[in-house]
């Protein structure tokens, strides 16, 4: 059953969002105007460091006024490699610059209301080069215990879908 776009037409738009408006015909003919937003891919990276623990981000989610744990990610720049932005996004948000990348994922977090998707990948080591040239982006930057990741889901210390997706995939490889 698949849903017919008839027109899509612009609600609000910057350089980070762009929400538009639908006109979707249903498979039994009734249409309904729909909400979505289109975003610009993201990439993030699952880095390990051989010793059984993962590098994550403690950080604020003022929109849900949550804090938990992430995994470094954030926008591909126009014309930019997501494998290069996974990179990027890692030294930037917590100064450790990531061994090789390899594909670990990718997602589709919000298919019902976004076409946003993340790419994430891989890396088995790092190399500390200073501060986050972003300091804004996270309260701690941790390695922690790969062990300890389902227990911080439970008691929802990870709570981004992203994060979520690619540290329990990550959990059926080792």
């Amino acid at each position: 059953m698949r849903w017919q776009v008839h027109s899509e037409q612009p609600l609000y738009s910057d350089r980070w969002i762009d929400v538009r408006v639908a006109d979707v015909e249903l498979p039994d003919g009734r249409h309904l105007d729909h909400r979505l937003i289109r975003t610009a891919p993201g990439a993030g990276a699952v880095v390990t460091d051989g010793r059984g623990r993962v590098l994550l981000i403690w950080r604020h989610r003022f929109i849900t006024d949550t804090w938990g744990w992430e995994i470094p990610i954030g926008k591909v720049d126009e014309g930019e490699e997501p494998i290069a932005a996974a990179a990027r996004e890692v030294e930037e948000e917590t100064g450790w610059r990531p061994g090789p990348l390899r594909p670990l994922l990718y997602t589709q977090p919000t298919s019902g209301i976004s076409d946003s998707e993340h790419h994430i990948f891989r890396a088995d080591t790092a190399r500390h080069i200073g501060p986050p040239t972003e300091p804004w982006e996270a309260e701690r930057i941790e390695w922690v215990p790969l062990s300890e990741i389902r227990r911080l889901i439970d008691k929802r210390d990870i709570v981004s879908g992203t994060s979520m997706n690619a540290l329990l995939y990550l959990l059926t490889e080792v």
